[in-house]
């Protein structure tokens, strides 16, 4: 199958606003020999920690083979191909992906095993699955399903196709998002899928944060209910199940920890996480919600984003603005952080108070001591929140060696949203 998809781009220019004026044109391959720096660049400009990303992946591989959980990481997180390929080289057993368009990429760029965490009705994309299933006899690809009807959808839009896909029953709750609101609807589904020609069950999903936003004690419990629910579901269509793998998923970013203390030990099944974040983690939603503070043994992870900005006014004494807005950075989960200033990208750095309280369309409000040197001119280096939503504003994206001074850049990633 013709993919179409590169890792990184082939030829850099000026329509990706990362790019340098000068490197117009270039070939990839060419710019990156040149060894270039991050002084090179123009602001904004979204930077990649390559030495931090590795520390992420690392820890988080450790995590999961010490609790003996299976990890497909969600895609969606940055939809680049290349960390993708990062993260099953250091053994995830899949990529997942939350609708039919992030499938399509995902496929198209060579991943055999695809988690979609999401059901799929359309008619004209299951017809494309089932025409990608039977072209590609090493592609496995798996579906959730909450309904009879969804099941009922995936079953006509995959009629003429000759392979299965494999679909998990997906439980919800009252006042959740997708999937079945109790355990007797979810097994009536699972019944559904077990005696489906065109389908094969292979166990129970959903996701827990739906269901809690913080670390207190009543959301964990509220995380181990849910899980307990998905728990004894799984045993309850224990009878249904075909031979071959069968799934227990469960856990984002947030309380993947919950997951592998309630799920684990499941005899003849794989417990599966599919926490994404943890390549870029942050310094903001994930900084504060992620197990590392609350679990011994917990993945150390730090944050590998952060974009640099320019002062371009300091129209009063306490404020300057910056160069940086609402496309180019992240703002619902937590506006972003200063963390540095520098009279020029890559020059020494000094630490800076203040803080972020709004961003526009292409400015940033950096309310600041009076008494600051700020100037216009100079750069500021900011801390971001949830990489979901910063990945989204770039189509290509810096990696620097490391967080040291003027880090030279060692690659650029391609997005695909």
């Amino acid at each position: 199958m013709t993919t179409g998809i590169a890792h990184r781009p082939t030829t850099l220019s000026l329509a990706d606003k990362a790019v340098p004026a000068w490197a117009d044109g270039l070939d990839t391959a060419d710019f990156l020999a040149r060894a270039p720096r991050l002084g090179e660049l123009s602001t904004p400009v979204l930077v990649l920690d390559g030495a931090a990303m590795a520390d992420n992946v690392a820890e988080f591989a450790r995590w999961t083979a010490a609790h003996d959980v299976d990890l497909e990481p969600h895609g969606k997180t940055t939809m680049a191909p290349a960390l993708w390929k990062a993260q099953t080289d250091a053994g995830a057993t899949a990529i997942t992906v939350a609708n039919l368009p992030q499938l399509q990429v995902a496929v198209a760029a060579g991943v055999k095993d695809v988690h979609v965490a999401n059901a799929i009705a359309d008619p004209a994309g299951l017809r494309w699955l089932g025409a990608a299933l039977d072209a590609d006899s090493g592609l496995t690809v798996t579906l959730w399903a909450d309904s009879l009807g969804t099941v009922d959808a995936v079953e006509a839009g995959l009629a003429g196709a000759r392979r299965q896909p494999t679909v998990l029953v997906e439980l919800g709750g009252p006042g959740g998002r997708t999937g079945a609101r109790t355990v007797d609807e979810a097994y009536a589904i699972a019944e559904r899928v077990a005696g489906s020609a065109r389908l094969r069950l292979g166990g129970v999903t959903g996701y827990e944060g739906a269901f809690a936003h913080d670390t207190s004690a009543e959301a964990l419990g509220t995380v181990d209910a849910y899980l307990r629910n998905l728990r004894a579901l799984h045993e309850r269509m224990r009878p249904l199940y075909p031979e071959g793998r069968i799934v227990v998923s469960a856990g984002g970013s947030a309380y993947f920890d919950r997951v592998a203390a309630v799920l684990g030990g499941i005899e003849g099944a794989r417990v599966v996480v599919r926490s994404g974040a943890y390549i870029i983690h942050d310094d903001g939603f994930y900084r504060y919600i992620t197990p590392s503070g609350r679990e011994t043994g917990a993945p150390r992870l730090r944050s590998a984003m952060h974009v640099w900005a320019r002062v371009i006014s300091r129209p009063e004494p306490a404020l300057a603005l910056l160069d940086v807005g609402r496309r180019d950075v992240s703002f619902d989960e937590g506006l972003p952080e200063p963390q540095a200033a520098a009279a020029e990208l890559g020059g020494e750095q000094r630490r800076i108070g203040g803080e972020i309280t709004a961003v526009n369309d292409q400015h940033a409000f950096l309310r600041i001591d009076a008494g600051d040197p700020l100037r216009v001119g100079d750069v500021v280096r900011l801390g971001l929140s949830h990489p979901c939503t910063v990945f989204d504003k770039w189509r290509v994206i810096p990696v620097v060696a490391d967080d040291g001074a003027n880090p030279v850049i060692v690659d650029l990633v391609s997005t695909y949203f």
